[in-house]
Formats: structure tokens, sequence, C-alpha cells
């Protein structure tokens, strides 16, 4: 039974109204509700705000390094310190490293960027800090529902957004409706604020049916991979943050890796490789897991333990990809609209002050008696504020590594340490990018295969074993939230033209090629392992993969990442 079938026979949907509903309980979604509650009290008015969080709770599905700069934070709620916020450990050292295979080369501190330059931020568990703001958030009246996807949007007769729908609960893998069938309820407010963060199903929707990316360059992304350790308490150094570039990555590649001591003898380990890489040989994790073998970073690791898993998508394409982030009814905020700085490596403070400008939009509009339009007050604060000179100084810093590692260090150097040196924030020239990250997989026949050694459970692991680290669940008797288009071009294009490389793509197993019955391959996917990281969506070389909400709070339940 489909969509419409479902809605004719047990509709109509309940609804409910708000001012603002707000898609995505992280950093940006929480910020703008927070200050939407502000400016109201401020102004002696009611105005109900809503949250949908599709994880088990805020933060379950939260991923990021972190480093953390406070400024945003620090101008939605200037006495966080004092209010228990969870930034715990600041930053004491930086250390940029070129890897070769063996060998380590640092960065004189002299030559370290102001873009990679830490002091005076935070090494956290953004997981943490978002379940912090989220407390914020109900203390000052904003109704947060967890396990609850937005799945649809909804509009009104004359194009603009109206609302989200939730999805249905308790249809069965058949798409029929169980026992514990509930149809998914409505959520209708005059302005609706998107902050899925990257790749979201909705965004994704939004940009296509407004046209917003028009007149942009494609988006680019990466996939970010990570761990927690918990290191040997001799090894521990709380606040040293490195990063490091080269090895295993070949030049042409895209990529580099963090490794942050956090409070307690915890090490947070990660790998982002670039989605606009050509071998589709090449595996992410396999990649993460073999850069831990280096002398630089075992160093770090060894003698501790592995406790927590995870990977999502980062979107990483900067000012020349950013689209309209206003259309009738809504906007487009923090990593779901692309303002992840890439230069930095951060993008939680850029999520709560894009957060915090709609929401001064929004309840500027309200307070004018405006509904469904474009808030386009929002974009105009953004042209004035801090972040976009901020995002301006970095715009060619992902466009540069497309020519080759070593052009791209010295292209970076000039750019954010000599230019600022000189007087010049942000580069006279500007790179453009024409090709999406999934037209840049070639065929496979074009390259060597990539043979990666076995895990061995010590220091490097295989991708089910740290699943279960990341405590994925969904229901079993649910519709796949992976679809395909057209199920035969897994075979007959993606396996027959490029070796089948969503089973290498993907971080948690989902995907792999199986014997069918009657000879030939075909492909199955384990939808329970799906981390929600998105590559698929990204990656796939014929955009045949569509990831989509799962039922009810399904997903990764991240703890401390």
């Amino acid at each position: 039974m489909n969509h419409d079938e479902l809605l004719a026979k047990y509709g109509p949907r309940e609804s409910m109204e708000y001012d603002v509903v707000v898609v995505g309980a992280g950093p940006g979604g929480l910020a703008c509700a927070i200050r939407l509650k502000q400016l109201a009290a401020a102004a002696g008015r009611e105005l109900s705000v809503c949250v949908l969080e599709k994880g088990s709770e805020p933060g379950a599905h939260i991923l990021s390094g972190a480093i953390m700069d406070p400024r945003a934070l620090t101008e939605l709620i200037p006495d966080w310190q004092s209010r228990g916020a969870p930034l715990n450990q600041p930053v004491t050292e930086d250390q940029i490293l070129f890897l070769g295979r063996e060998r380590a080369i640092a960065t004189p501190k002299l030559l370290i960027p102001s873009s990679l330059n830490n002091h005076g931020n935070y090494i956290v568990s953004l997981g943490n800090v978002v379940r912090w703001l989220a407390r914020e958030a109900e203390a000052a009246g904003v109704e947060i529902f967890p396990g609850f996807a937005a799945a649809e949007v909804l509009y009104d007769e004359a194009g603009a957004v109206r609302g989200v729908a939730t999805g249905n609960l308790g249809v069965g893998k058949d798409g029929e409706p169980t026992e514990q069938f509930q149809l998914g309820m409505e959520l209708t407010a005059k302005y609706v604020i998107f902050a899925e963060g990257s790749r979201g199903q909705l965004g994704r929707e939004l940009i296509a049916r407004y046209r917003l990316d028009e007149g942009r360059d494609p988006q680019s992304y990466g996939i970010g991979i990570k761990e927690l350790w918990q290191v040997d308490p001799a090894k521990a150094r709380p606040g040293l943050v490195v990063h490091t570039a080269g090895w295993p990555l070949a030049s042409d590649t895209y990529g580099g890796s963090f490794l942050y001591h956090l409070e307690d003898g915890k090490v947070a380990v990660g790998f982002v490789v670039g989605l606009d890489y050509k071998n589709p040989w090449l595996s992410p994790f396999e990649e993460f897991q073999r850069f831990k073998t280096h002398p630089a970073i075992r160093s770090h690791l060894e003698g501790g333990k592995r406790i927590g898993y995870g990977a999502r998508s980062i979107t990483a394409g900067g000012v020349v990809s950013l689209p309209r982030t206003v259309f009738p009814g809504g906007a487009l905020i923090g990593c779901e609209a692309g303002f992840l700085n890439a230069s930095r490596i951060k993008g939680s403070h850029a999520a709560i002050k894009t957060g915090m400008l709609a929401a001064e939009a929004a309840f500027e509009a309200i307070g004018a008696g405006r509904a469904r339009d474009e808030l386009t007050a929002y974009p105009q604060a953004y042209e004035r504020s801090w972040l976009r000179e901020e995002l301006d100084a970095s715009k060619n810093f992902k466009q540069w590594f497309k020519k080759g590692l070593l052009v791209a260090t010295l292209m970076n150097g000039i750019e954010q340490w000599l230019l600022p040196k000189l007087g010049l924030r942000t580069p006279p020239w500007t790179l453009r990018r024409r090709v999406a990250d999934h037209a840049c997989l070639e065929p496979a026949d074009r390259h060597t295969r990539i043979v990666y050694p076995k895990p061995d459970g010590v220091l490097t692991f295989d991708r089910l074993s740290s699943v279960f680290l990341s405590s994925t669940h969904h229901e079993e008797d649910q519709p796949a939230h992976l679809t395909l288009k057209d199920p035969a071009v897994p075979v007959a294009i993606n396996l027959a033209t490029y070796a089948g490389p969503e089973a290498r793509y993907c971080p948690a197993a989902v995907y792999e090629f199986v014997p069918a019955e009657g000879g030939g391959e075909r492909l199955q996917i384990n939808a329970a392992n799906c981390v929600h990281c998105k590559t698929c969506d990204i990656k796939d070389p014929t955009q045949n993969i569509v990831w989509v909400a799962p039922q009810g709070g399904g997903g990764p339940n991240y703890s401390g990442m």
C-alpha cells in the first residue's frame, strides 16, 4: 500500500500548528529555537516553537570531530560556562603533520595558518553539547519531539512550505500496515526552518524544487569516519590537537585526519575523504584503518581500547556551492545549506550562527504579521556577518586539492597564512568547481585494485564490529530506508563498470554483492546496519540510491561522540 493509499484509508492525519517548526535538533536547529524564545521573552510575546528530531534523543545522531569555536555560542548564551555547557577541554597545542609511509614531517609552529590555530577553542563531544542545548531549549519553552522524523514537506496552494509531516509508524517490510500502524502527524507553521545536517532528505527536495542551487557550483562532500578511544593514562595529553595530510591517500585524493585528546584519557581519532575521489577501488573505511598503523598515530593509541565508532557525510563546498537559503515559507541553516568551514574543519559555530540569524528574521516577520513568504532578512544578515567574512577567506580551500596535495599545500599556505599577514583576509581570486562528486568516479579498469590488510582486532577493525559500537538499531519489520530508483542498475552498471563501489564507500557494511539465484550476483542491502552517513546518496555514480528517513528513531545511538 503506497503513501497516498494509506492516507486515503486511514486519514486525515492529526495536525498541530506552531509559529515556527524546526526540523533537526542539532546545534543549528536548537540555536534557532532558543533564539526565537529569547526574542519572544524580551518582547513579552507568546511564540510557539517545536523541534523534530529523527534520533531517539537529541545528540543520538550527532557526529563530529569536534573542536568547537565558542564565538557563536557566546552570542547565543553568554553565560554558557556557568550554565554547565560541556566545553571542558580547551585546546593547548596544535600539530600539523605531513605523513609519508613511515615518516611524519611537522609544520613549524610559525607556519601554521590561522584557520588551524585553535587557541581559544575547545575539544568537545558535540553530541553532549547538543544534549545540553536541548535542555536549555526545553527550559525556554521549546517543544522537542525526538524519535519523529520529518518525512514529507507540506505545501500550500501557492507552492509555499506550510509545514512538514512525520513518517508513518508500523508499516511492515511489505508496505502493508501492521497492528501497530499509526499515521504520521502534520505540523504546520508560519515558517519552517530546516536543519537536518549534511545531505538532509527534505533539504535535498527543497533545493531541487525551488532551484536554490541555480548558478552555484555543485555541492562538494566528504565522509568523516571517527573512533573514540580510551587510552593509556601515560599517553593522555589533554588539549593536544593533531591534523595530518598525505599517507595513506594518493596525492590526487582530498582528505586528511584528526586526532584530539579530550579530558579523562579519551582520544577522538578520525579520517576524512573527499567524495570527489576517482578510484572506485578506494575504501574510506579501510584507508582510515590503515592510517592508524602509522607510527605517528599508533603511538597515541597503543595500549588503549576503542569505545566508540561512527561516520557522517560533511558538506564542504563552501561559499561557491552555497545555495540560496530562503524560499516561500522556510529556510535552510547550518550544514543543511553547507556553511561548514572546510579550512577550519569546523561547522558547529556556523550552524549556531545561521540558526540565530534565521530565528531573528522569522521573529521579525511574524511580528509584522507575515507568514509563508521569503525570510530575505536572513541571507541579508548573513552577508553582513562575521561568518560571511570567515567563509570568504577559505573559499578556495578544497578546490586547490583538485590540483594535487603539493599545489594545495602551497596555495592554501599563501591564502591562509601569507595573505592575512599582508592585510588580505579574502583571496582576490575564486576557483570554480563544475563536476558533482558522483560524476568524478571513473571505471574500475582505469585503476589498480587496492588490496587492504586484514584487521588485527586491536588497532584496526572490520565494519561489523565497528557498527556494533555505534549502537545502531532499526526495527526489522519496516520498509528499507535505502531505496533504489531502478533495482537493475547496481549489477548492470555499478558492478559491471565500477566494480560495485557501494560495497567499499559505505562505512557500515550496508551494501554487499552476493550470489544470485540462477547465477551472477545481486546487491544485498543490509539496511539495519545503516549509520545515516548519507554517503551512498551522494557518491552512487548513477544516483540510483536514495536515502529516506526510517521509522521511529532508528539509526545510531552515539554516546560521547
